[in-house]
């Protein structure tokens, strides 16, 4: 749905390959289907990954062992163990890797992490609520059996740490597969919390991230991302590859990782 389409479109890249549990869907790309991935490895500088979290971390190794640059779905991996062999691949093997945190890449969110600071914050809150698990594309097995602080959380975490400074400590309550809620501190002092849920019914109001200082504060609607986040990432990622040393890597997934695993133990 995004990654395919993306890269395909260039202008910073081409889509050299695909590999799919589904040949049929992914044929109407323009580019070869390989029964192994092997052989896509064979043609391609970079992987990009759109597979659940687990087969990520397993194939993520294979790739980072072949020599390949990394372009890394969130989480990093289903579990911790996976997402630090992962990690260590990455390392070992000296290739670049960059984390598909989506907020990230879209000028409305780097503006607003832009004016952040002038607030002086103290604290924050972010809400990422949907029914996405009720039904349609993102109801998938992975999605259903662990719930939002997997999917979203890695979302919601990074906005907060990017916001007020890296996270030292979470609390979690609730039900993994329902409503969760995290309190989060932060290095600089900083508390702040987030509510995730993927099961409500009905229309939902957009994601969003709120800071608040002793200046004021900021806010910022996920609705207002806009196109640019998806080209922006891939643009980054072709440097990424000639260049290395993006800042959303591999080590800064595990360390999003660590705070999910945290957070999920307290859940239960």
């Amino acid at each position: 749905m995004v990654h395919a389409p993306t890269l395909a479109a260039g202008p910073h890249t081409k889509l050299a390959g695909v590999w799919a549990r589904r040949p049929e869907a992914a044929a109407r790309f323009g580019a070869p289907v390989f029964d192994r991935i092997e052989e896509l490895f064979d043609v391609c500088e970079a992987v990009v990954f759109s597979v659940p979290p687990a087969v990520q971390a397993e194939l993520g190794v294979l790739a980072a062992k072949a020599g390949k640059a990394l372009l890394l779905e969130k989480p990093l991996a289903a579990d911790l163990d996976g997402a630090r062999r992962l990690a260590d691949a990455v390392g070992e093997a000296g290739v670049a890797s960059q984390m598909c945190l989506t907020w990230r890449y879209s000028a409305t969110t780097r503006a607003f992490l832009a004016r952040v600071s002038a607030v002086e914050p103290f604290g924050g809150y972010a809400a990422n609520v949907s029914g996405a698990l009720l039904g349609g594309h993102f109801a998938t097995p992975w999605r259903l059996e662990r719930g939002a602080v997997l999917d979203v959380g890695p979302h919601m975490i990074d906005m907060l740490d990017a916001a007020l400074g890296t996270v030292t400590g979470v609390r979690a309550h609730g039900n993994p597969t329902g409503w969760v809620g995290l309190l989060l501190e932060h290095e600089t002092g900083a508390v702040s919390e987030a509510s995730l849920c993927m099961s409500v019914p009905g229309p939902t109001p957009p994601s969003r991230v709120e800071v608040y200082g002793r200046l004021g504060s900021e806010s910022l609607d996920g609705d207002a991302l806009g196109a640019d986040a998806f080209p922006t990432m891939v643009a980054e990622f072709a440097e990424t590859v000639r260049r290395g040393g993006h800042p959303l890597d591999a080590a800064h997934g595990l360390r999003l990782q660590e705070i999910i695993a945290e957070a999920e133990a307290q859940l239960g």
